[in-house]
């Protein structure tokens, strides 16, 4: 992993929010704003104001990952220490859209677009391509849909929703036909080979001053108040130590699989998008069927910011920063949504609410011995 500039002695912690923030993201973020506090033994001092935090050395909590050189040095951020999340010079590069590389050498690209990321990827990640016109759209879809269906997938999409499963080229036609060209043009659009019976794995890693942890685990999904399947949770295996301390774990082959493809795309992020750091990690990776009824498995997508899974991270590194001897814990966040779902009697709950935009949810962490179910 690329090392950034050693940590400096911040003088508060604060959220910073660059988009909007539903109410149920809000509170998490910032019972984990001041739990890093506590951990960096600095105050906790909400949203960041420019005028209110004027001359203070910021510890940021970004709601999405930082982008550009102007934010980079409106904030004040020198590297990875200086954040809990990560930067990246150009919008695109914290989505779904780098996982995959262009249909062909004359496809529309962004500026910053990076050939070398996506070949060091390819052998780690799903069949599919990146699409940024709908030209590009029409000719990757021919190739995939060729070998069964395909899932088109909206690049800065969370927790699986807007995704929509193609089987023919009038399903594609209709699909297009909701596309935004202008936000397709800046943003891109993801397909990918559509994979049956899924098994979803988290490899991660979170770097605090001081600390390093890492984890494997396991995603699952639940349904929302409108009925459609969505991020459910996360069941996490952490490792005091770079991705090397999950080697050691006592893991399935699966697991271990993940964590080497997970390690792949890392290093090549890294190593391709050299103004690129981040202090917290996190890839999703899928093991499914084909179309061809083979067992394949792959990257998915990254996040270098706060995410579902970052509650479980925290009270891991609380436990690891209070007793050096504790090596290796497990941790859970769970997502519950409507009145009859119920949370498990030594679950934890950090949020609980009628959220305007996904009504009724419930959100709970729990720390275990490791292994424990």
């Amino acid at each position: 992993m690329k090392r950034g500039i050693p940590p400096r002695k911040h003088d508060v912690v604060v959220l910073h929010q660059a988009r909007r923030v539903p109410a149920h993201e809000h509170s998490v973020h910032e019972d984990i704003g001041r739990r890093i506090a506590d951990m960096m033994a600095i105050p906790y001092d909400g949203v960041h104001d420019p005028d209110r935090h004027a001359g203070l050395i910021c510890y940021y909590i970004p709601a999405t990952t930082v982008i550009g050189t102007e934010a980079k040095m409106a904030l004040g951020l020198r590297g990875e220490f200086d954040l809990f999340g990560g930067y990246a010079e150009h919008a695109f590069v914290p989505t779904k859209a780098i996982t995959h590389g262009l249909v062909g050498p004359d496809a529309t690209r962004p500026s910053g677009w990076s050939e070398a990321f996506a070949e060091s990827v390819s052998k780690v990640v799903l069949p599919g391509y990146t699409a940024f016109s709908v030209e590009d759209i029409r000719l990757a879809a021919k190739q995939l849909l060729a070998n069964g269906p395909l899932r088109m997938k909206p690049v800065e999409a969370t927790a699986g929703r807007g995704q929509t499963v193609i089987r023919t080229s009038a399903e594609l036609e209709s699909a297009l036909l909701a596309l935004d060209s202008a936000h397709l043009t800046q943003c891109g659009i993801v397909l990918e080979a559509q994979l049956e019976d899924v098994s979803t794995y988290s490899v991660g890693q979170v770097r605090l001053r001081g600390l390093t942890i890492s984890y494997v685990g396991t995603q699952c999904l639940t349904r929302d108040n409108d009925g459609e399947e969505v991020y459910g949770g996360s069941h996490l295996h952490f490792g005091r130590g770079d991705f090397e301390a999950l080697g050691r774990l006592p893991l399935s082959a699966d697991f271990h699989a993940a964590i080497g493809m997970a390690q792949q795309y890392d290093r090549a992020a890294d190593a391709c998008f050299p103004e690129f750091f981040a202090s917290r990690r996190n890839y999703d990776v899928a093991a499914g069927t084909d179309a061809g009824g083979r067992r394949v498995m792959g990257v998915l997508e990254q996040s270098w910011r706060i995410g579902g899974a970052s509650r479980a991270e925290i009270a891991a590194l609380e436990v690891m920063a209070a007793d050096p001897s504790c090596q290796r814990l497990s941790a859970r966040t769970l997502e519950l949504f409507g009145t009859e779902a119920a949370a498990p009697p030594d679950a934890i709950e950090v949020f609980s609410g009628v959220d305007p935009d996904i009504g009724l949810i419930r959100k709970y962490v729990m720390v275990q011995a490791y292994g424990d179910t």
